[in-house]
């Protein structure tokens, strides 16, 4: 099938491979003890009713999770500079929720890119071997054999089943991966927003 397809079906399984590739590495990055530990956020907040923690704890919370980095963010400003108030510590945070919304969105876009390039490839790949079959057809010849023509019809129709096959999973999985990614968001702006009203409330007199 993919010798008798052509040349265009080589970029199809090149996207395919690298599609692969990142619905793996994906399911192996988004993940509970890699992204948001279950506890971790009760933990730091009970940690305080003893004070901010020593800067070496706030180093192995920041290389826990992607979670512990966030919630280091306020405590590494706060540990470096006594009198920063609510606003400079929001700012930290802030910050560390952009990076770590890059993180969690880490090759979704290409992913997202193969799923909707990969039709359009299997449709070049499809229209360009109906061109080579109509265009080897005698001008003299009506109809040419009817048996061959079909079957290089079938065949220049490979890319473009080849390309839906590529391109309905990676869909799928895109949308999965986003889904997952969002709910994390969520789940470390929530994190946040429990630290900083914990230590609001360590501030007040």
């Amino acid at each position: 099938m993919i010798l008798a397809a052509g040349w265009p079906i080589w970029p199809l399984i090149a996207s395919s491979i690298l599609a692969l590739a990142i619905v793996i590495e994906r399911y192996l990055s988004l993940t509970d003890a890699k992204i948001a530990p279950a506890g971790l956020t009760k933990a730091v907040i009970d940690n305080l009713s003893d004070g901010l923690p020593p800067q070496d704890s706030i180093v192995q919370l920041e290389r826990n999770s992607l979670l512990g980095k966030v919630l280091a963010s306020a405590l590494q400003t706060r540990s470096q500079d006594a009198t920063a108030d609510e606003a400079d510590l929001r700012v930290a945070v802030y910050q560390a929720g952009r990076l770590a919304a890059q993180t969690l969105e880490l090759r979704l876009t290409t992913l997202a890119t193969i799923a909707s390039a990969a039709p359009l490839m299997g449709l070049l790949g499809t229209v360009v071997g109906l061109i080579e079959i109509f265009g080897a057809q005698s001008p003299g010849s009506v109809g040419g054999n009817p048996a061959q023509l079909a079957q290089g019809i079938s065949i220049a129709l490979y890319n473009t089943a080849f390309g839906l096959i590529v391109a309905i999973p990676a869909l799928v999985f895109w949308r999965y991966f986003r889904a997952r990614a969002d709910a994390y968001l969520l789940q470390l702006e929530s994190s946040a927003d429990h630290l900083m009203r914990r230590m609001r409330a360590m501030d007040a007199p």
